[in-house]
């Protein structure tokens, strides 16, 4: 079917009133927000996130955020809930705050704060920058709220990487004293354990073993003597029996000559013993024993030679002559009995001091091992404390890594927006495209049979003539009433619901501004 645009230019012109009325209701009305829509002035101050002045490898900062990890947090604490209230409240950043809900200056707040700061992966090797921007229908009002942005970030920041410096030094502080006190828990406890085996102690295994040797050779020596004093006990019991047998007088000239003799030795020793000991020595003790014994016997020995008796009292005579020997034997053997009971008592001791070194060595082993590895921490910690120390002091300086202003914000003389020409064009358009869509709505939704051509191809006929309908005039009057009421009421109602909008609900500049932001137009 061909397009009959004579047909449809008389649709268009019948329908035109209604699609001008479309256009021009909403360019009126965007033409006069346009106009109705303050001034808004913006302004913006540009930061700087400057190296260390000191160089790391001379003094590390234990502050090892990025810096952009940096800006995204200070930006996160500078738009905070208690942040914006504040600021909005001390300028005044609204006309109508007062009457505002919190929500709502925070809100705006955010949407007229416009902040830019590198992304990560994205700076590269080029200078951190970080821009803060506001924008407000007073020029003074935006530049000092960037500039109290800009007090904040450069507080946070300081506040940030102090606080950073000062946790690290308290932790390896704490960390250093704890450290300290397990170390010297530790020397307690292996000093404790050392002083309770001071005889079982690995270091001394070395004289254990050679005094275990001495001991046994002593305790052999003492088996040795008492074996001899018991056969030369028994000698001097079997002479006596003998001489008893024979009758004949005892002891001899011989025997009494070798007690003199003995005496004589045993004085010989006694004055070498006090040259290289003290009266006090046990070994003098018993030597001056040995003597008196021996000076008994031998003052025996001369009474019962030198007294003429008879056969009775020589029998006495040589009995406790015999008495003073095995007396003196006995004496001997219970004191080498003494001796060897104990050395065999030290040398118990001694094994098993040396059997228990062996575990000893174990946990002084464990214990030192422990201490050494204590040892190592504590000096670790010690060095990571000098350092946090350094970090601290360097950040309270300002020598670390910072926030610098390299461009304040300034009162701006020219607004920035809005922009009026493009929404009055926005809503040129959009009254012209609504026109147009009303039109094409129509004839898209409209199935009634207009012309001979549609009625040729539903019928599938061709009409001999065809009568248009043929409008009276009563008809024609109620639709061009219908239409005028229509156009009436579009134009009172509209406005006067723009109107209860503006007043009871929220201004109509500030419902285009928010459309306008959406937009990416504001």
């Amino acid at each position: 079917m061909s397009f009959d645009f004579g047909f449809y230019w008389a649709v268009l012109l019948r329908r035109l009133p209604v699609m001008a009325l479309f256009a021009l209701l909403f360019s009126g009305m965007g033409v006069f927000a346009a106009l109705q829509l303050p001034d808004v002035y913006s302004t913006s101050a540009r930061l700087l996130v400057e190296e260390p002045l000191i160089p790391d490898n001379m003094v590390a900062s234990t502050v090892q955020s990025s810096a952009i990890e940096q800006l995204a947090v200070i930006e996160q604490r500078l738009l905070t809930r208690a942040n914006l209230i504040d600021i909005a409240n001390r300028y005044d950043v609204f006309e109508d705050i007062r009457q505002m809900a919190p929500d709502t200056v925070v809100a705006r707040m955010r949407a007229a704060t416009d902040i830019s700061r590198p992304r990560a992966g994205r700076s590269g090797d080029r200078a951190t920058l970080m821009t803060i921007g506001f924008e407000s229908h007073s020029p003074q009002i935006a530049a000092d709220v960037v500039n109290e942005y800009v007090t904040l970030v450069l507080q946070e920041n300081a506040r940030f990487r102090a606080s950073r410096a000062e946790n690290t030094l308290e932790f390896f502080e704490q960390e250093v004293e704890r450290l300290n006190a397990e170390l010297d828990q530790q020397s307690a406890e292996i000093a404790q354990f050392k002083a309770e085996n001071a005889n079982a102690l690995p270091e001394d295994q070395a004289f254990r073993i050679g005094r275990q040797t001495l001991l046994q050779e002593r305790l052999a020596q003492f088996e040795r003597d008492l074996s001899a004093l018991a056969q030369r006990r028994q000698s001097v019991v079997d002479a006596y029996e003998t001489a008893q047998a024979q009758q004949t007088p005892t002891p001899t000239a011989q025997q009494r000559s070798s007690y003199e003799e003995e005496l004589i030795i045993a004085e010989a020793d006694l004055e070498n013993l006090r040259s290289e000991y003290s009266d006090d020595n046990p070994r003098i003790f018993r030597l001056e024993e040995r003597i008196d014994r021996l000076r008994t016997i031998i003052a025996a020995q001369n009474e019962a030679n030198g007294v003429a008796v008879g056969e009775e009292e020589r029998a006495s005579a040589q009995e406790a002559l015999l008495e003073a020997t095995l007396a003196d034997i006995d004496s001997e053997i219970e004191t080498l009995q003494t001796a060897r009971d104990t050395t065999s008592a030290d040398l118990d001791r001694l094994l098993e001091n040396i059997s228990r070194s062996a575990a000893n060595a174990l946990r002084i082993t464990e214990l030192e091992r422990d201490y050494t590895n204590m040892q190592a921490r504590y000096n670790s910690a010690v060095s990571n404390l000098n350092t946090a120390r350094l970090s601290e002091r360097l950040e309270a300086t300002s020598q670390g890594q910072r926030i610098s202003v390299i461009e304040n914000a300034s009162v701006p003389r020219v607004p920035s927006g809005p922009n009026r020409t493009a929404i009055a064009a926005g809503a040129v358009a959009l009254g012209v495209g609504l026109a147009v869509g009303y039109f094409i709505l129509l004839e898209v939704l409209n199935r009634y049979i207009r012309r001979p051509a549609e009625l040729k191809e539903r019928c599938a006929t061709t009409p001999i003539a065809t009568i248009p309908y043929m409008e009276s005039w009563g008809e024609r009057l109620i639709r061009r009433t219908g239409l005028v009421a229509a156009m009436l009421a579009v134009l009172i109602a509209v406005p006067a619901g723009l109107w209860y909008v503006d007043t009871y609900y929220l201004p109509l500049e500030l419902i285009v501004q928010r459309g306008l932001d959406r937009l990416g137009l504001g």
